[in-house]
């Protein structure tokens, strides 16, 4: 790991990185840690953004990756930054085409004449973790073929194990750092660069997005040749678009830039809430757009390694915070923080309101279209940790996408307004999660795990019964009873909910399930 550091600040002295941050900002500690390197007197030659890039791409994946990430914020960065880290996207540099045959044929086991009737040995990209190169099965599909890095896997340990020490030594020595779960985070991170040192892994996440837009009308998702994949190859179909990123040809091709960028979002708010099931690593390297209908464009994605997903706790309380800040409903949005276990339960609630409502009222004065949604819930989660909010590690790949969202849309059409486009969308959802039809679907898919259980229903109130009539038990018999009965009465409720499930539709099954729902909450006194 000590290694590994001086690494990095060689590499930080010899690209002169230090200069990125403003005179007035820079440490006196920082410059002498400069000043000590001879190549730290050298002015740099190259220009910053340039600057910037190779040092990120000469400390490996982890780095690049990080880049990526940065070079989808136009609005955060000045543009010659913006420019250069762009061209992580997909013009990293390769390694050698024979090192990627080698790979492939020890990896399918076959020559490559064998496996491809043709076969490129020009990349067509290069991106931190692996390579693409053109091919041809025999059949006569055209296919892309995405090779590993060799000894990506070890480059990647050492930078995770320098991550995970630095992230316990900042919870170690600073209380943010365990307001942060700085650990809890580094661990996440690590499990998704993992993940995508497995193409299996990604070429499954591929079938199940593919799946979930079947219909191809929002988004268009390569078929994967799962004959020619395994951990360190994948085979899949090859599509032809332009990248997102190329505005200058999607004006040319006259695509419709306000319902491009307005599909972006609805895509991703379909991801999250509809399958619970989301790419989260949608920079401009990975989306493309099919324009063979201007009027009606469509988006291409590749590159589906990383994926987010959350469970239906955290969608409800996403969904209700999300509207209750549209709505400017501050107090809302300090009670569902609460319930939601996001900052502490004694929280006080006025407090907390009245810090967001401080935040937020100036910035919904500016027209809704100049109001950057990434930024509002940067700032929202900062004025939370005043209050010891935690960061959630579940939701960090979501906050990470919805920044490359907003990023992407603000560069196809700058008047995107993210909250007229969003709020309609979660307002619907939350009201189909309750409508008849969903509670009914869900009884269904539940039945056979009720059914499973509630022929132990009556031993347990035999024993309940037991348990009320023992001697010394008079004083708490009410309760006891009414306890017992409440078991009853929700045990009853249970078993017509699951014959209405099951198509029983009659009116006495309805009635049953009614008066038992009734007696189950009109009787809680029992279960206190």
């Amino acid at each position: 790991m000590i290694l590994r550091l001086l690494e990095v600040y060689r590499v930080v002295v010899r690209h002169r990185l230090d200069l990125l941050i403003p005179e007035q900002r820079r440490r006196l500690w920082l410059k002498l840690l400069v000043g000590i390197n001879p190549k730290g007197w050298r002015a740099p030659e190259a220009p910053s953004g340039a600057r910037l890039r190779y040092a990120l791409e000469e400390l490996g994946p982890v780095f690049i990756k990080f880049g990526q990430l940065l070079s989808t914020r136009r609005d955060l960065l000045p543009d010659d930054l913006a420019d250069e880290l762009a061209l992580l996207q997909d013009q990293v540099p390769p390694f050698k085409s024979d090192a990627a045959v080698d790979i492939i044929e020890r990896s399918l086991g076959g020559p490559i004449d064998t496996l491809f009737a043709e076969f490129d040995r020009t990349p067509l990209a290069a991106a931190s973790v692996a390579q693409v190169h053109s091919a041809v099965l025999h059949n006569g599909e055209q296919v892309v073929v995405k090779v590993l890095r060799p000894g990506i896997d070890r480059t990647i340990a050492k930078d995770l194990r320098l991550i995970k020490q630095l992230a316990l030594g900042f919870n170690a020595l600073f209380a943010l750092g365990r307001r942060l779960r700085a650990v809890e985070v580094a661990r996440d991170y690590e499990r998704t660069l993992i993940d995508e040192l497995d193409l299996r892994r990604e070429a499954a996440n591929a079938s199940q997005l593919r799946r979930n837009f079947s219909d191809g009308r929002l988004v268009y998702v390569p078929e994967v040749h799962w004959s020619h994949t395994c951990q360190s190859v994948m085979v899949s179909e090859r599509i032809y678009g332009v990248p997102v990123s190329d505005i200058k040809t999607l004006r040319e091709k006259d695509v419709d830039m306000r319902r491009l960028a307005e599909r972006g979002v609805e895509i991703f708010f379909t991801q999250v809430f509809r399958d619970s099931f989301f790419h989260a690593d949608m920079h401009p390297g990975n989306i493309f757009v099919d324009t063979s209908n201007p009027a009606d464009p469509r988006y291409l994605a590749v590159d589906c390694a990383i994926v987010g997903q959350l469970d239906e706790a955290d969608q409800y309380y996403l969904a209700r915070n999300l509207l209750a800040i549209f709505k400017q409903d501050y107090r809302l949005v300090a009670k569902l923080h609460v319930e939601c276990g996001w900052v502490p339960p004694d929280t006080p609630i006025a407090e907390f309101e009245s810090a967001m409502r401080t935040l937020c009222e100036p910035v919904f004065e500016r027209p809704l279209s100049d109001i950057s949604f990434g930024h509002m819930l940067v700032s929202l989660f900062r004025t939370a940790g005043r209050f010891d909010m935690t960061v959630q590690p579940q939701l960090v790949l979501l906050q990470k996408t919805l920044l490359n969202i907003e990023g992407l849309g603000r560069q196809l059409y700058p008047e995107l307004n993210l909250w007229d486009t969003a709020q309609p969308f979660l307002e619907r959802w939350l009201a189909e999660r309750y409508a008849p039809q969903t509670i009914l679907k869900r009884l269904q898919q539940d039945a056979p795990s009720w059914l499973e259980t509630l022929p132990l229903l009556p031993d347990l109130i035999i024993a309940r019964l037991k348990n009320d009539s023992v001697p010394g038990a008079a004083t708490q018999a009410p309760k006891h009873r009414n306890q017992t009965l409440a078991y009853i009465a929700t045990g009853s409720a249970g078993l017509a909910l699951i014959a209405i499930a099951l198509g029983g539709q009659s009116t006495p099954m309805f009635a049953i399930a009614g008066i038992g729902l009734v007696l189950s909450v009109w009787l809680p006194q029992g279960r206190q």
